[in-house]
């Protein structure tokens, strides 16, 4: 008798590989003003590091074109001189770089244990529910998509939402959230504070 579990190292289950491909998407070149930007980002760093601003040239594309194709990691790495493979490990693994299209408004809600522990599970019910759209999807207007979040940092305002990588609601509850969905159709991401370090009113 083992307590190893048994390994099915002959089936095609095993060690099979989730990882799953990025869009090629259509060409893309930044557009001359992002370009200048980015080289003047580039030029804080010795020659043979450009590949430092990579997290800023992928912002730029995402800014751009709101997610990340494979053709904009190529452009990237051409860019910084790097391979196309060190763009995408970083366009990867970081969360706040969407690999397909989302709505205008990205409602991130932070579900680690501060957040959680102080009603954040409620918080995503009530936006999938007021947007009609479950984790994961964006609504059929384009408007908003929902995404869970690990930590965003401010525990002592939890639960907290971001709004599109940058504008933060803080000690959200349902009944703030029903409203915030209601004030970003009405007047957009003017409603936010965009400070963690300040409570919507």
């Amino acid at each position: 008798m083992s307590f190893h579990p048994l390994m099915p190292y002959g089936s095609q289950e095993f060690q099979r590989s989730e990882r799953t491909l990025v869009s090629e998407g259509e060409a893309f070149t930044f557009t001359p003003d992002r370009a200048a930007k980015l080289e003047e980002i580039c030029s804080k760093y010795p020659p043979e590091r450009r590949k430092s601003a990579v997290l800023a040239a992928l912002y730029l594309v995402q800014e751009q074109q709101q997610y990340i194709t494979a053709s904009a990691m190529r452009h990237v790495a051409e860019f910084l001189r790097i391979t196309p493979a060190e763009v995408e490990d970083v366009a990867t693994y970081y969360v706040m770089f969407f690999k397909a299209p989302v709505g205008k408004y990205v409602l991130q809600v932070c579900r680690t244990l501060s957040c959680a522990l102080a009603g954040a599970e409620r918080v995503v019910e009530t936006l999938s529910e007021k947007i009609g759209v479950p984790v994961g999807s964006t609504d059929p207007s384009g408007m908003f998509t929902l995404l869970e979040f690990e930590c965003l940092g401010a525990c002592d305002r939890a639960p907290v939402v971001m709004v599109n990588n940058e504008h933060w609601h803080e000690k959200a509850t349902p009944e703030s959230c029903a409203k915030l969905v209601d004030d970003l159709r009405q007047r957009g991401v003017s409603t936010l504070t965009g400070c963690h370090l300040r409570v919507e009113r």
